[in-house]
């Protein structure tokens, strides 16, 4: 019975880190797709977030199953019931790479003007996402919590993006609608980063037995 479970849990893991990977690939789509105005890339992500909402499904199925047939107590069943919590973080950062792409269209300004700190912005939260994910698949407490710090790094690359476009707006206020587009686009990678941390927190807890906002 027990060896059935693991391979179950063992499937698990890859189904999450496949989920992970598609996360990934929707954000460095979306971002491309900014950076170049590039609407094959736009809809590559758009794409992408229709198979993790696929994916989200077939996890919590797993997971339910789990539940179920198995009867998991313990360690066990904290790491199902966190990666429940995880996959639908998961799913809203599918959302949000989707969103980025659909604004593509709309955005064309000036070299320079916040795209250069968005791209670093979308490293890093892609970052984020692939060391979360991994930090739960190899029971690593000290990788989830690093991606505590990264997030800040992002927040801060958020004030820099937001300064840099109220600079440009007030040097030339016709790219207003275009500016206002640009910062909805750091405020979803921002929030991607958000969700990342969400998932490395619930990692912390199925290690640890208690939530980090419960410290």
């Amino acid at each position: 019975m027990r060896n059935k479970f693991d391979e179950q849990l063992e499937k698990l893991h890859v189904e999450l880190i496949q989920m992970g990977a598609l996360c990934e690939d929707a954000i460095s789509a979306a971002a491309e797709a900014l950076l170049k105005g590039d609407e094959e890339l736009a809809q590559a992500a758009i794409e992408a977030e229709r198979e993790i909402d696929q994916a989200e499904r077939e996890v919590e199925n797993l997971c339910m199953k789990l539940l179920l047939q198995q009867q998991p107590v313990a360690r066990d069943l904290r790491t199902i019931s966190s990666a429940l919590k995880m996959i639908s973080d998961l799913e809203r950062i599918g959302d949000q790479a989707a969103d980025i792409a659909d604004l593509t269209r709309h955005v064309g300004l000036p070299n320079g003007s916040g795209m250069l700190h968005i791209a670093d912005m979308a490293r890093a939260v892609i970052g984020m996402v692939t060391d979360s994910v991994d930090s739960f698949v190899k029971k690593d407490l000290d990788l989830a919590r690093a991606v505590y710090a990264a997030d800040d790094q992002v927040d801060a690359l958020f004030e820099q993006v937001k300064q840099e476009l109220i600079d440009m707006l007030a040097a030339d206020a016709t790219y207003g609608e275009q500016g206002l587009d640009l910062l909805m686009v750091a405020k979803y990678l921002e929030r991607i980063g958000d969700h990342a941390t969400n998932v490395a927190e619930w990692v912390e807890y199925s290690l640890t037995g208690v939530h980090p906002s419960n410290n």
